[in-house]
């Protein structure tokens, strides 16, 4: 098939490469003049293609794909195909969908997990939208996606893919966090005298084999204790997301909670808050913690 790429960054240009070392004919462009995109416009870009044309989407969710949708509309014709790749919120979709269907283009939007890794393993995709849709474009996501019979699902109506990603990201930060709190475990026992090797020794025959797992043991390979690595995680805004989406269908998440409020702690957040709770602590208490005390930890 035919494709226009919107976006060639990290995983844009990935899976540009990917789509095209499967046979599809890529038209890729990106703001970017140092990319290495094929045109220098998206007018260029929807003069490139023959119709109907199938334009992929992969910019930052917000601003970026307000904007590149809104110039689609003014761009493509009736029977086009607009997918958005990116990490937009599945509350935007519809919106985005009945703007686009108003000049009888046609819109997926679709969850892409698989990282910079993808362009070689390929990418689990999670599509929303119509059955009609989603099997016109089929033979592309099927380039995309790993291979064998996983990796591929059509969630649900237009959201329903950004939807699954977003829970999927919810879960995947609930696994870090458990794989994190029980490395920090081993790490401050005397018990244990690897705990990066007892880890890795996880990967085959465990119930928590994973390729999280197999990316931990990438990451310790030159640094076991990960000295080196900054105490620092930031958030995509998925896992919040996840949080609220759940407060209003009555699901508790306190996994999902706690592993957010960890990384959101780790920027120095709850900094402020701690002071609170030391300074109270030392007038109804007399517990006073001395600013040498703590180095010493």
């Amino acid at each position: 098939m035919q494709i226009g790429m919107i976006g060639l960054g990290r995983m844009g240009g990935n899976m540009a490469k990917r789509l095209r070392d499967g046979g599809h004919e890529v038209v890729g462009f990106d703001m970017n003049p140092e990319s290495e995109r094929d045109v220098d416009s998206l007018e260029a870009l929807v003069e490139a293609l023959s119709a109907p044309r199938v334009v992929w989407v992969m910019v930052p969710s917000g601003k970026p794909t307000e904007e590149t949708i809104d110039s689609l509309k003014t761009l493509l014709e009736p029977g086009d195909i607009v997918i958005d790749g990116g990490n937009a919120k599945y509350t935007e979709d519809r919106a985005h969908a009945a703007a686009l269907a108003e000049r009888g283009i046609r819109f997926l939007d679709c969850g892409v997990s698989g990282g910079v890794w993808g362009a070689d393993r390929g990418y689990a995709l999670m599509l929303g939208g119509d059955r009609e849709t989603f099997d016109a474009v089929r033979p592309l996501l099927e380039t995309l996606k790993p291979e064998g019979d996983h990796g591929l699902v059509l969630a649900g109506p237009v959201g329903g893919g950004h939807f699954a990603k977003m829970v999927h990201n919810g879960i995947e930060y609930g696994m870090m966090q458990a794989f994190g709190e029980g490395f920090a475990t081993m790490m401050r026992s005397e018990y244990v005298e690897n705990p990066a090797a007892v880890m890795d020794s996880w990967r085959e025959g465990s119930v928590v084999a994973s390729w999280l797992l197999d990316l931990f043991d990438n990451a310790t390979q030159d640094d076991p204790e990960l000295k080196n690595t900054p105490a620092v995680a930031n958030e995509s805004g998925e896992a919040k997301w996840m949080i609220e989406a759940a407060l209003e269908l009555g699901v508790p998440t306190p996994t999902t909670a706690a592993a957010l409020w960890q990384r959101q702690s780790s920027r120095g957040g709850a900094d402020d808050i701690l002071r609170v709770v030391t300074a109270l602590r030392a007038q109804f208490g007399g517990h006073v913690t001395k600013v040498d005390e703590i180095a010493k930890w």
